[in-house]
């Protein structure tokens, strides 16, 4: 069978590359028994490649089980898999044929592999490279002839990193890989489909199809669609049962858009979320403590360089942004001369004023010195920075937060926590 007699023969839709490339694949592998492994986001419609596969191979008169197993509780899996003998456990009366024993000879999907739990993983690999097995509870080896075809919508390198999911059933699994393309990259397929759903509905609820002026077809078409073909039909079918007009305009459809994404703005997929406020406020906190930290370590460089006699200091831009915001307390005349003598001391003797707290410090490679303790108070420091960076720009909060490397949000709740307005 050619690509356009599979598409017709299974109801599949669409024209893009991407999507073609998988269905000949799938063609060329399924008169094998290879293992295949489909990947693809969550609603890309994974499920129709293993159909094809297996009704275009030498089993197609055998078995073919479909296994969620995402949905089967890590206790009873492995019963569901590979049966159990009665008495196995609690509740089991009788024994019973696991999928793999009653897909003998056929093909068994297992979606969402990656959601098997570490020993059943374990088992799995065994079927895949021996095919055998032990039911829950037996003693006794059961041999399958059963074809493996898996799907994922997860990042599987990261699950193997994260010691999720075990790497060498990974290459058993994937001996041929399969992407299916997320809908974003489908985009002259998505009118298409639309229009299949509208039709479908049409007949279901028996009234008439909905149809799309040319902007609502553009922002359909513009939509990145994070739930992919699944949260397409989702709309189709909301839009055909509570719109009363049969013509739908940009304005209704904006309706059912979110409206961050008809603006332009990218919707975040794979279940990512904006940042808490929580996550902002540690960045801003460990933003103002390395701060604080190259202060102080451009601070002792030089406190050290003007006690070992270095009168000269050649200052650099940083250094002399330190010591602005450490001896604040001193007039610009003042500061003018301590920029001049290098020393602090040498401005005290001519100026009498109220010095902060100092601490002795002692090392071995320069004499006793005093040096000034800066205030650590984050929330003070906090305050001072978003105080700073609102001057610096003008008042402009879009430049200030960017500036600060947090978002607008947060900055918003810092003016108002600090009454900066």
């Amino acid at each position: 069978m050619n690509i356009q007699q599979i598409k017709q023969r299974f109801g599949i839709i669409g024209n893009a590359p991407g999507l073609n490339r998988a269905l000949e694949v799938a063609a060329q592998v399924a008169p094998t028994d290879i293992s295949v492994l489909v990947t693809g986001e969550s609603g890309t419609g994974k499920e129709i490649i293993p159909q094809v596969v297996h009704h275009l191979s030498t089993r197609k008169h055998g078995s073919y089980i479909a296994v969620n197993c995402g949905a089967i509780p890590e206790g009873t899996i492995d019963s569901e898999l590979f049966g159990h003998e009665k008495g196995a456990f609690t509740g089991a009366s009788g024994s019973r044929k696991g999928y793999f024993e009653e897909a003998d000879g056929g093909t068994i999907f297992l979606d969402e592999v990656a959601e098997l739990p570490q020993q059943t993983q374990v088992r799995l690999l065994r079927v895949l490279e021996t095919g055998e097995f032990i039911r829950v509870g037996s003693s006794k080896v059961i041999k399958t002839n059963v074809r493996v075809v898996a799907a994922t919508n997860e990042n599987m390198a990261e699950a193997i990193r994260k010691n999720k999911f075990r790497e060498d059933l990974l290459y058993r699994l994937s001996t041929v890989p399969i992407k299916l393309p997320p809908l974003k990259e489908r985009k002259e397929d998505i009118h298409l489909l639309f229009r299949k759903f509208a039709a479908d509905f049409a007949e279901k609820y028996r009234m008439p199809t909905i149809k799309l002026t040319d902007s609502a077809v553009i922002a359909l078409t513009n939509y990145p669609w994070p739930g992919n073909i699944r949260q397409l039909k989702n709309i189709v079918e909301q839009i055909s049962v509570i719109e009363n007009e049969r013509e739908i305009s940009l304005e209704k459809m904006k309706f059912y858009l979110p409206e961050d994404v008809v603006s332009g703005v990218p919707a975040i997929v794979g279940g990512k979320s904006q940042e808490s406020d929580s996550f902002s406020d540690r960045e801003l906190i460990y933003k103002f403590l390395f701060d604080m930290k190259r202060d102080m370590n451009e601070l002792k460089k030089l406190v050290i360089e003007m006690l070992n006699g270095n009168k000269d200091v050649d200052l650099t831009g940083t250094q002399r942004d330190v010591l602005n915001r450490v001896y604040s307390d001193i007039s610009n005349e003042d500061s003018k001369k301590l920029l001049e003598t290098g020393t602090r001391d040498e401005v005290r003797e001519e100026r009498d004023y109220s010095a902060p707290d100092e601490v002795t410090i002692v090392d071995s490679d320069y004499q006793d010195h005093t040096e000034v303790e800066e205030s650590l108070s984050l929330e003070e420091r906090e305050m001072e920075f978003v105080k700073k960076a609102l001057e610096k720009h003008h008042g402009k909060r879009k430049d200030a937060a960017k500036e600060l490397g947090i978002s607008e949000r947060t900055l918003y709740r810092k003016i108002k926590e600090y009454d900066l307005n």
